[in-house]
């Protein structure tokens, strides 16, 4: 057989070996392509909203709340996404029901007056609204009213028990200096309240509402006074989610002054806060369409601080920094509801660092394959002299063979030596450790083995063909 051949002749075990690694990456080759090929069909080129289908909390069907829930449904179902009003009686109910819902999914969102009681973890801020609300207290000879003072022993209607405005009444008059008043808070619907004030049931009305409300505007035109406080900047420093601003006189009626002169107001922010049933994508939409609704919406997250001891969900923070969504929040929303994309540039880092050990490894290993045969090389070079070459061993004069008769053990123990190495150099050429492509180095190796062990085969064929010959025949 013809040496140049022998040198590529494997055991049988290592081809089957090696066609079974060709096959299973061939495999590995169309799976990958097929998945590459199933994300590029999940890419949402054309985007829009159909991945929001929520509840949203909002309060009393005659209030602010509800009126902002139903406007922000509106514009959501014109991209085809389904955003759910689901009214309720005011604030603290939507906290307790938004941590309630967290297991029926009921609701992921609730508009909340800020201040409100967070009743513990498991719901973040997604939102404060540009426009924040305003605390007024109405009445019939309200105008007449500018000193905290006045109203010692009031009757103040503060609405039902568990709304915005209960609470916020209690927080207000639980002050040191607003106790010792003695008003009297008096829960009732905020629709009996005019009737009220009218009959003297009431002395005041305390009604946390967004200035441009309709109702507000009617109860003022219809004979109703707002009071206006001097010393409103220093009572709304004691609370820190209150702030103060003001009506301007005419605000209602330009033509009669209504009210005849400015009012300062207390003023509260409503939030849009959320339960852990809305993903990333669907935090992203409601977003989206919040901006669209509040223009100046990412401007005054990006400004002002968040006082309101909730924390800032990671879909929110991305929004507002980046000011709309990331390039994965629009093409891939399904992904990033897996993991955000934050986390994925971890994810590329361990899959990288874990090639980097891999490839590593296969240097090393490829590293002590040249190290072995190097130094079997160097055992060679002990017996036949340090310059020998392999062509020289192949054509050995007979003086030579002779000098090397004496290490035939030892060189039988070298070829030993080398077919092991050369079975464990095909051996790990067939691991997942190397690199698709780099199997060339193990043949390499193996080139050069096989080479010298043709050699120092036909070495010591001749050598035992010769000690044949040179035996005694009689001993």
């Amino acid at each position: 057989m013809n040496k140049n051949h022998q040198r590529w002749l494997l055991p049988r075990a290592h081809k089957h070996a090696h066609w079974s690694t060709i096959v299973r990456r061939g495999v590995a080759v169309v799976l990958a392509l097929v998945i590459v090929g199933a994300l590029v069909a999940q890419l949402e080129v054309k985007r829009d909203l159909h991945r929001l289908d929520a509840g949203l909390l909002s309060g009393a069907q005659e209030g602010n709340y509800h009126a902002i829930a139903v406007e922000l449904a509106a514009l959501a179902a014109k991209e085809n996404g389904k955003l759910r009003d689901v009214t309720s009686a005011g604030s603290t109910e939507n906290v307790t029901r938004l941590r309630a819902a967290s297991s029926s999914c009921e609701a992921a969102f609730a508009l909340v007056q800020d201040g409100t009681d967070w009743g513990g973890g498991g719901l973040e801020l997604v939102a404060r609204l540009p426009k924040a609300e305003s605390v007024v207290f109405l009445g019939r000879d309200a105008d007449k009213i500018t000193l905290f003072s006045q109203l010692a022993h009031a009757k103040i209607g503060v609405g039902p028990e568990g709304t915005g405005s209960a609470r916020l009444a209690s927080q207000l008059f639980a002050l040191p200096e607003m106790a010792a008043l003695g008003v009297a808070l008096v829960h009732a619907k905020v629709e009996d309240e005019p009737a009220m004030l009218q009959d003297g049931r009431l002395d005041l009305a305390l009604i946390v509402i967004d200035e441009d409300a309709p109702w507000l505007g009617n109860a003022v035109r219809g004979g109703l006074q707002l009071a206006g406080f001097s010393q409103i900047d220093v009572v709304g420093r004691r609370l820190p989610h209150f702030k103060t601003g003001r009506i301007g006189a005419g605000e209602f009626d330009a033509v009669r002054v209504l009210p005849a002169a400015d009012k300062r107001v207390l003023r509260v922010e409503t939030l849009l806060v959320k339960n852990r049933c809305a993903g990333r994508s669907a935090t992203i939409d409601l977003l989206r369409v919040l901006a669209g609704r509040f223009p100046e919406l990412m401007r005054h997250n990006k400004e002002t601080p968040n006082t309101t001891g909730l924390t800032l969900a990671p879909a929110a923070r991305s929004f507002y920094d980046l000011e709309g969504p990331e390039l994965a929040d629009e093409y891939v929303p399904w992904l990033v509801d897996v993991m955000p994309p934050a986390n994925w540039a971890y994810v590329v880092m361990a899959v990288s660092i874990l090639f980097n050990v891999m490839g590593l490894g296969h240097r090393f290993r490829l590293w002590r394959i040249d190290a072995a045969r190097v130094k079997l090389e160097a055992e060679l070079g002990a017996v036949f002299g340090p310059t020998t070459t392999l062509g020289d061993i192949a054509h050995a004069r007979p003086e030579e063979e002779a000098k090397a008769r004496a290490e035939s053990k030892h060189l039988a123990d070298i070829v030993r030596q080398l077919e092991e190495l050369a079975a464990r150099s095909r051996r790990q050429s067939l691991s997942a450790l190397v690199p698709m492509g780099q199997e060339m180095a193990y043949r390499y190796q193996e080139s050069v083995i096989y080479e010298t062990l043709a050699v120092l085969r036909g070495f010591l064929r001749r050598e035992g063909a010769t000690r044949a010959l040179t035996a005694d025949p009689n001993p």
